[in-house]
């Protein structure tokens, strides 16, 4: 994923106005998925329960994503050019959680509909060594997105290329045609199967929470959740197509790069990791109640 602007400049204030509000949101989220995996850590009953188990692999690997992702974004401004070894690692780990959130939205998608479902085999399906196991295969399928492109790029080019400098995105690092068309394809493989996933399960439940007349309430949650969901998941997926987005906007406001490129940024990168905590922690009775207390203990220790 290129997360980098384009190589064009930007005036001085308003480059330092973008970099202020991405980092202000970089910290602001971060801080708040702090919190979240802090409140994990010190409740077993979290770290026992596959739902919580994902929700937090979520969490740190968004910290991750951010970090990288504003660290590329920031340094484009900063330094413009960087050492291709350092952009190397970096675009790696933000390649690597970008593409992990929605497949990690995926798997809590079908946990959500195996709960909801099939509550009777539930605990038989979602146990904690099972989670474990889907998480690992979130990286596998994240890796097959980048460690190809990195055995290509020491395969064709010159080892020189490590010690040059650069402006530091994808595409000016995994630049191969074959690497192009790798992502083009499995970008396309990934966004229809985690839309399949996506509509059967948010179908199947809508369907079971419209028939639960006995408690209204919570199918009207569970309706309201999955919808959550679903619109945080159709957000993490805009990664799939990020660069069609760009270039359509670039297309119909030609004079305006740096702004579209800034704007779809902040709209497919950031948004999805700011509506994360509120949809799968804050949202959460357990969650939101552990949380209240750790922050009442907090503010109570400071006075």
């Amino acid at each position: 994923m290129n997360v980098s602007l384009q190589p064009y400049r930007d005036s001085y204030q308003s480059a330092v106005t973008k970099n202020v509000i991405v980092v202000t949101l970089g910290l602001i989220i971060n801080y708040i998925n702090g919190m979240l995996i802090h409140t994990f850590r010190k409740h077993q009953m979290f770290y026992t329960t596959p739902r919580y188990i994902l929700f937090i692999h979520l969490v740190v690997n968004d910290m991750i994503q951010l970090t990288t992702t504003i660290t590329l974004y920031v340094s484009s401004y900063v330094f413009y050019k960087i050492n291709a070894s350092v952009c190397l690692v970096i675009v790696s780990f933000a390649v690597f959680t970008t593409i992990n959130t929605p497949l990690n939205l995926a798997v809590m998608a079908v946990e959500c509909y195996i709960a909801i479902c099939f509550p009777l085999r539930h605990v038989e399906f979602c146990t904690i060594k099972t989670t474990y196991i889907l998480i690992l295969w979130i990286w596998f399928l994240s890796s097959i997105a980048v460690l190809p492109d990195i055995f290509l790029l020491i395969a064709t080019e010159p080892g020189e290329i490590f010690l040059s400098n650069f402006f530091c995105s994808r595409d000016n690092l995994f630049r191969h045609p074959v690497s192009l068309k790798k992502q083009e394809v499995l970008y396309t493989i990934y966004l229809v199967g985690i839309w399949i996933v996506l509509f059967y399960t948010y179908l199947h439940i809508f369907f079971v929470a419209k028939a639960a007349k006995s408690s209204s309430g919570d199918a009207k949650k569970a309706r309201n959740t999955i919808l959550l969901h679903a619109f945080q998941l159709l957000l993490c997926m805009l990664t799939y197509v990020f660069h069609s987005i760009v270039r359509s906007l670039v297309y119909l406001f030609p004079s305006n790069v740096i702004h579209v490129t800034f704007a779809s940024y902040i709209f497919v990168q950031i948004l999805p990791r700011l509506i994360s905590p509120i949809v799968y922690g804050l949202r959460d009775q357990k969650f939101r109640q552990k949380l209240k207390k750790y922050l009442l203990c907090t503010i109570c220790f400071k006075l």
